[in-house]
């Protein structure tokens, strides 16, 4: 067991006592938080001894301390007070001198500062807005609810974040919680969190032809969640961990899973001004993009990766058909299912180098109507170049089996025949959800990469073939994957049955017998025997 999942389950163990009545779901919105701000405290402090600042910290003039604040949230994108930093909150704490408002007046001063610097305030700015101080759930009474965010903060407190050789693994450790927590969420968990071997695979798929160039390598999710999958995209490019090697852009419309995106990004030391995430409807209007001369450039990315909502509705009233160019030229997704609108915004910021991995259920791959026209379309522009079928029960929340479709753009995507990967058998079976291993995932990977014919798991169809198929891009089509049952000689089947029947008579003549021992204890009983040998035929 690593360093980081040992404290996990320990933080995890321990938060389950502490919760008491309260949905884990909703739990989470406290411990990660606070997490991040113990991180947040502990990074201004490096700072501070870095740059010579320490005296920050004995401060008393106001005008000073602005002076302080201001020069601190220009360096590092944020400010702490000298009274609200973590140290001094645990101390308050350790001396029974905190009031449960103390931790309000904490949040809304780092609200303030983080205002300070107009580059920085989106990455920063209502960053704890889910820290419900006031919550009865915590506590019926003010000082139980300050008891309750005593404890958080004290078992938070109770750890080092740091492995054997001093790395830090305050952003490992949360990352796994998050997990924990999805675990817990049931189907809520799905919104926020892609299994981390899922994330993997797509992670692999949109590095593998990375090189390094002068250019930050640029990777976007227009669906991030908590932002798990952009972070693998990093640990998998192959100088991903060289400092600001990496331009992150996200997008999310739900606020809690959007500020969890931030803190998560952040704990793994990703710069703030290597971030652009934004708390938007992907669907509803187009972005990231330039603006020249009034008119809106889309951006373009090395790789685009996501794990929508599944068959979602969306809003298709407002969709301009003329003018969204998202859209223009592939049609528009059903109102009933958003699966293609995902696809189509991802292939409209594609690099015509770059390369797409989304996640999506099996529906996108056979049905027809407008789905089908788009399918056809994406096909006839030679711009799917891979089609993955995973395992059922993967993710929180569904247990439906998914695909991973993978786009290339123009100018890599020099074939026109697609793969197909029946990957849907190999998994190691879990109580309550299915995993992948990591040989799994490596045959995947490596079929991936190598494009060849593999017997019931893999086949390179060509353009003539999927037209043949009308552009259904069902595996089982392509993949052939049925198991002849073993043969078996009527000799044999005739020697069994002669022994069951047998064993059926030895059986029945043994039953008699002891039907014959019994008395019955009235007329009536033996009455009722008789009959019941008759019917036997006895």
């Amino acid at each position: 067991m690593s360093k980081a999942t040992d404290i996990t389950s320990k933080l995890w163990s321990m938060a389950n006592k502490l919760r008491g009545t309260m949905d884990a779901s909703e739990y989470k919105n406290y411990i990660l938080p606070f997490m991040f701000y113990r991180y947040l405290s502990e990074n201004q402090d490096e700072y501070l001894e870095e740059n010579g600042l320490e005296e920050f910290y004995e401060v008393t003039d106001s005008d000073e301390l602005e002076d302080y604040l201001e020069e601190i949230s220009k360096g590092i994108g944020y400010a702490i007070s000298p009274e609200f930093t973590w140290d001094s909150i645990v101390k308050k704490i350790e001396n029974h001198k905190i009031k449960a408002s103390d931790f309000q007046d904490m949040l809304d001063s780092f609200n303030i500062n983080a205002k300070r610097n107009p580059i920085a305030e989106a990455d920063f700015a209502n960053v704890f807005s889910d820290v419900n101080i006031g919550d009865t759930r915590l506590g019926t009474s003010t000082n139980e609810r300050a008891k309750a965010l005593n404890d958080i903060v004290l078992m938070i407190n109770e750890f080092t974040f740091k492995d054997d050789s001093g790395h830090d693994i305050l952003g490992d450790v949360y990352e796994y919680l998050i997990g924990q927590f999805a675990a817990s969420a049931g189907k809520k968990g799905g919104e926020f969190y892609t299994p981390h071997e899922v994330s993997q695979i797509l992670a692999k798929i949109v590095t593998i032809d990375a090189t390094k160039t002068e250019d930050q390598f640029r990777v976007y999710d227009p669906a991030m969640g908590s932002g798990s999958l952009l972070l693998t995209v990093q640990k998998e490019l192959p100088y991903g961990d060289e400092e600001g090697s990496v331009e992150f852009y996200g997008q999310e419309l739900n606020t809690t899973t959007y500020n969890l995106a931030r803190m998560n990004m952040m704990m793994h030391g990703v710069n703030y001004r290597n971030l652009q995430l934004r708390r938007a409807d992907s669907l509803d209007a187009d972005w990231p993009f330039d603006e020249k001369n009034g008119t809106q450039i889309p951006l373009q990315f090395d790789a685009v990766v996501a794990n929508p909502p599944y068959s979602q509705h969306w809003d298709i009233k407002n969709v301009d058909r003329e003018k969204d160019t998202r859209f223009k030229g592939y049609g528009v997704a059903p109102a009933s299912k958003a699966d293609y609108a995902f696809v189509l915004h991802g292939l409209y910021h594609l690099d015509k180098t770059g390369t797409m991995a989304i996640v999506l259920p099996h529906g996108v791959l056979f049905r027809g109507g407008s789905e089908g026209k788009i399918r056809k379309n994406i096909i006839d522009n030679n711009l799917l170049d891979t089609v993955i079928g995973l395992p059922a029960n993967l993710f929180y929340g569904t247990s439906i089996p998914t695909c991973v479709l993978v786009f290339k753009g123009r100018e890599i995507r020099k074939n026109k025949d697609v793969l197909f990967i029946d990957a849907s058998s190999g998994f190691i079976k879990g109580k309550n959800q299915n995993k992948l291993s990591p040989d799994n995932i490596d045959k995947i990977i490596d079929t991936y990469q190598k494009r060849e014919d593999v017997e019931k798991y893999a086949h390179v169809a060509s353009l003539e073939e999927i037209k043949e198929n009308d552009y259904n891009l069902n595996i089982p089509r392509y993949v052939d994957t049925f198991e002849e049952e073993e043969e078996i000689l009527l000799s044999e089947v005739a020697k069994e049955l002669t022994k069951v029947k047998a064993d059926i008579e030895k059986s029945t003549d043994k039953l008699f017998e002891m039907l014959s021992d019994l008395e019955g204890t009235t007329d009536e009983a033996k009455n009722e025997l008789s009959e019941f040998m008759k019917l036997l035929g006895k």
